[in-house]
């Protein structure tokens, strides 16, 4: 029987709702004892621009370790270009947003990058990976920046805290859960988290609309590859995405929260909103194509997620 996989990234923040899932999930990556952890709370995942055309920050999970760390958790499915400024600039962004003008360094918080990726960066056998500044002899510069990379697509050692944490995100059955040997209490209550999403019907629409929108997407750029067509699809938006943009606005989602859950820029997500609540009687075809007519000749710089 299969479930809905911690790979889709809305039941991934979903389990991470979850304090108990949290805390232990962080102890284990970052090698914390719980006793040392006051708490772990999410906060809002908006990294806010200073002046109108810097770059929006969209994290996929943004928490707050002690009230003296940060912590972004992003997952990763496909591979992008640049990946690895992409996670320099979410983690600068991250370690300077909070400093006012003429506020002192000493209020400037750690900053760790949690990154879960579905592809491996090289052909290395280590799954868990951490990065820190240091200099050539290896002695540390500083421990505020801290990155750690997690592949899931590496066999575990057996012998890592991270290892039954990576056999969860790859598991696609029931049995895949069932067969999870460990004592682990957060591991066990991320389990139960996912059984549960299972049976719940608004879980699995958004799921299935979810997984079809990829395959129709998947489809088309095979297509457009095939045709030897340059892959340009207005701004990462086609037609069955627009459908969830459709529903999410008809649910009073706001845009903000719909751009977060497709990982999209906001300011795109806002100008759907505006073309299907302005139009009720257009179709997502027509609404594909005005929005493509009118956005043809701006180039698309956002990466997102799959």
């Amino acid at each position: 029987m299969g479930i809905i996989s911690l790979k889709y990234d809305f039941a991934f923040k979903h389990i991470m709702r979850n304090e108990l899932v949290r805390r232990h999930f962080i102890s284990d990556v970052l090698g914390i004892p719980l006793s040392e952890i006051r708490s772990v709370r999410l906060v809002n995942p908006f990294l806010w621009k200073r002046r109108r055309r810097l770059k929006e920050g969209i994290l996929d999970i943004l928490l707050e370790l002690n009230d003296d760390a940060k912590i972004n958790i992003e997952l990763q499915i496909k591979s992008l270009k640049h990946w690895d400024r992409r996670v320099l600039f979410y983690l600068s962004k991250m370690f300077t947003e909070s400093l006012l003008s003429g506020e002192k360094y000493t209020k400037l918080k750690k900053c760790i990058s949690i990154s879960i990726l579905d592809f491996n960066l090289d052909a290395r056998p280590e799954y868990h990976r951490v990065y820190r500044l240091r200099d050539k002899e290896g002695f540390e510069f500083s421990d505020m920046f801290e990155i750690h990379i997690i592949e899931l697509g590496k066999t575990p050692s057996g012998r890592d805290k991270m290892d039954d944490w990576i056999r969860l995100f790859n598991a696609k059955t029931q049995d895949d859960l069932d067969n999870l040997q460990t004592d682990n209490p957060g591991i066990l209550e991320a389990v139960n988290e996912v059984k549960l999403m299972g049976l719940v019907k608004g879980f699995l629409a958004e799921y299935e609309a979810h997984m079809k929108s990829v395959r129709d997407r998947n489809a088309r750029d095979d297509y457009v590859r095939e045709q030897g067509i340059e892959i340009g699809t207005i701004k990462g938006m086609d037609i069955g995405r627009i459908g969830l943009v459709r529903k999410k606005a008809a649910k009073n989602i706001s845009a903000h929260e719909t751009a977060e859950f497709l990982e999209e820029d906001s300011s795109f997500i806002e100008e759907l909103y505006r073309l299907i609540q302005s139009h009720p009687d257009w179709n997502d075809e027509k609404i594909y194509y005005e929005f493509h007519e009118k956005n043809k000749s701006i180039p698309c710089d956002t990466e997102k997620n799959e």
